[in-house]
């Protein structure tokens, strides 16, 4: 559930802006620390730390889609150059990561203690407040989307950015609303999956490739196809784990994701059009 958390982030920035945003996973280390420090280390509500988490990694993705996408896209045509940029933006991030947090890994003990005996199946309460969470903020984005005039706004620029403009849509502010909520949800995943995993400065980049893994399974720009796409790399880490030992499990997943994008280039909701 967290993993769809991340896949809408990265989509809904993708299917706005075109811009495949490489600091995801960078951002989401980011929602981590916030929430370490607010819940672990200050002591306040672990509601608030998600907050604050939520709102601090937001800024972040207004100030880069404000000051770096918005100027790019502007002047530039060329894919590469946004790609560039979004390389270079999660570079940044790794850089002040590790200058500001160094080195150690962080976490924060469990927001509740015990265990779930569900069917046969033991579950932590930590991973099923987790899971709770994630799943009810996945389905307030999707009603969001769905029912607000700002949600409508959105998804009329990912289908034809011209003519929404044309309609009035303004462009430049439902962007950065998009980039910030893409944000958001990655910053938001952080601060959920710190009480169960440990993060430290360097776990952005493995997190982005997941990212990028689920939106290829599912489509990119399709935000049914990013919410199956983390379901299917998901159970294939919790089924691979448990019945491969080590590191053959992300080797198989990976010449599985090759092949199947032989056959399915655009994903399993994607269209061959886009």
């Amino acid at each position: 559930m967290n993993y769809a958390l991340i896949a809408l982030g990265i989509t809904l920035i993708f299917a706005i802006m075109g811009v495949l945003n490489f600091a995801h996973g960078q951002m989401y280390v980011l929602g981590g620390f916030v929430t370490y420090y607010v819940y672990g280390v200050f002591g306040l509500n672990y509601f608030v730390a998600l907050a604050v988490s939520a709102v601090t990694v937001a800024c972040v993705g207004l100030v880069f889609e404000r000051f770096l996408f918005r100027r790019v896209l502007r002047i530039t045509t060329r894919e590469e150059s946004t790609m560039l940029l979004a390389a270079g933006t999660a570079l940044l991030l790794d850089s002040l990561g590790l200058a500001l947090f160094g080195e150690k890994q962080r976490g924060v003990a469990p927001v509740v203690a015990g265990v779930y005996e569900i069917f046969g199946a033991f579950v932590p309460a930590s991973r099923a407040l987790i899971f709770v969470l994630a799943g009810g903020l996945v389905g307030a984005l999707l009603l969001f989307i769905q029912y607000t005039r700002p949600g409508r706004a959105l998804r009329a620029i990912a289908q034809d950015k011209e003519t929404a403009a044309l309609q009035g849509v303004d462009i430049d502010r439902y962007s950065a609303l998009g980039f910030a909520l893409g944000a958001a949800l990655a910053g938001l995943a952080g601060g959920l999956l710190v009480t169960v995993f440990a993060v430290n400065a360097g776990a952005g980049t493995p997190i982005s490739i997941k990212a990028f893994i689920m939106i290829m399974i599912g489509g990119a720009g399709v935000v049914s196809g990013a919410i199956l796409g983390a379901f299917v790399l998901g159970f294939s880490e919790a089924l691979g784990y448990f019945f491969i030992p080590g590191s053959t499990t992300y080797l198989m997943i990976l010449v599985g994701l090759i092949v199947f994008l032989i056959f399915r280039p655009q994903g399993i909701m994607g269209k061959p059009w886009g």
